[in-house]
């Protein structure tokens, strides 16, 4: 496809389905949907869930599924695993690392050019595993809840449920006994995407283990399953290094040990593809980006940049509207740790009761024998980011499924 999306925006997001949502819509449904979203997952959900699903034109995922490809294998090459050798903390450098990450996302965000034409435009891009299991769910339930329209699909690259379910299998688990098999968290109760791993387990029946409660003996892992010490085999990692740090958490283990485990989705892919890549990029849905330490002179409209740190999750440290005194704050030692990034403004595309919302796409991907795109992250937002720190106080704003017809 080409560069740009031509087209109003009711062209792209299919008037008749948003029309008819809207028309349709009841509180009561919401809550029916809210009640029955708890009860799949087996605990509250404590993030924000819209009150409606998206509705894309599938030549749109189409293009940004493809963008994402391409971004993905510039990351590929010799060149760029060496820059990108640099990325990864010595402490957290694991051993035997897989030729590319097995869990990509990549966001896009849709923006007007000069001549008022939509684009996809990339946000960022993250080698690490997301919301495999609830974004799944959700989309189900946005189907039963609100009776969509049999014919609409959520899934991508020709997958069906089972398939898709067979294909996550095959990832997570490879050829593993799944009590052998653990999804690691940190403090995994308590955080808000307890949701996923609770459908994580029902699906593929591992159990979600806290990272600070495995044993090491030797070069082999354990953790307590019913009061029987049980060997390790295969990790699925969803603790994010940035958070290991901040709380200071003591581990019966080194990141940097060589175990006897494997890795569903090697850890050392959250460093080498993320933020860090966005200046090594090279197309046209990729906003001006720098490393912060290598911008020289400043530019003279920074309120038209926003301020990123390379590891960080949620949006935190995030400066938008950037001064040369917030930039003066940043000690130097720590500048290349941090990215300037060309400010994006999303065009609200998504029709609301709450007037015109925009909309972040995230393309999840799964790379077993080939890269494939399987599913979306929908996040709407009315506020300055999409977050829900900067959405707070909003309805019809918050996770959302996409939704296309064929």
């Amino acid at each position: 496809m080409g560069g740009t999306i031509v087209g109003h925006v009711l062209y792209l997001m299919i008037p008749a389905l948003r029309e008819q949502f809207n028309s349709n819509f009841t509180p009561e449904k919401y809550q029916a949907f809210l009640k029955l979203m708890e009860e799949r997952c087996g605990a509250p959900v404590k993030f924000q869930v819209s009150e409606t699903p998206c509705f894309f034109p599938k030549p749109l995922l189409d293009q940004m599924s493809q963008y994402g490809k391409e971004l993905i294998q510039q990351l590929g090459g010799l060149e760029y695993r060496k820059a990108s050798f640099d990325a990864i903390p010595p402490d957290f450098n694991v051993p035997r690392e897989a030729p590319h990450p097995m869990f990509i996302q990549v966001d896009f965000g849709l923006v007007r050019d000069a001549a008022g034409k939509l684009q996809s435009k990339l946000v960022e891009l993250q080698g690490f595993p997301s919301l495999y299991a609830y974004q799944a769910m959700l989309s189900q339930i946005y189907m039963e809840a609100f009776e969509l329209d049999e014919n609409l699909k959520y899934l991508l690259s020709g997958l069906d449920w089972e398939r898709y379910k067979k294909l996550l299998r095959r990832a997570i688990l490879a050829d593993q006994d799944p009590q052998n098999v653990i999804l690691m968290e940190i403090d995994p109760s308590h955080q808000k995407t307890l949701p996923d791993f609770l459908l994580t387990e029902k699906l593929l029946g591992i159990p979600t283990v806290d990272i600070t409660t495995i044993e090491k003996r030797g070069k082999e892992l354990f953790y307590d399953r019913g009061g029987q010490r049980t060997p390790i085999r295969r990790i699925y990692n969803r603790a994010i290094v940035d958070e290991l740090v901040r709380k200071k958490l003591r581990l019966s283990f080194n990141f940097t040990d060589d175990l006897d485990v494997e890795w569903a989705g090697h850890p050392n892919w959250y460093f080498r593809m993320s933020k860090f890549s966005l200046p090594f990029l090279k197309h046209d849905c990729v906003p001006k980006t720098s490393f912060l330490d290598r911008v020289e002179p400043l530019p003279n409209d920074l309120e038209n940049y926003v301020v990123k740190p390379l590891f960080s999750f949620a949006g935190l440290g995030v400066i938008l509207n950037p001064t040369k005194e917030d930039l003066a704050n940043i000690p130097k030692t720590k500048r290349s740790q941090y990215i300037l990034q060309e400010r994006m403004h999303f065009e609200p595309v998504i029709e609301t009761p709450m007037g015109g919302t925009k909309a972040e796409i995230r393309i999840m991907y799964i790379w077993l024998d080939e890269l494939l795109p399987v599913m979306t992250i929908i996040r709407m937002g009315r506020g300055l980011m999409m977050g829900v720190d900067h959405n707070k106080n909003m309805q019809w704003v918050g996770s959302s499924a996409g939704f296309y017809t064929e």
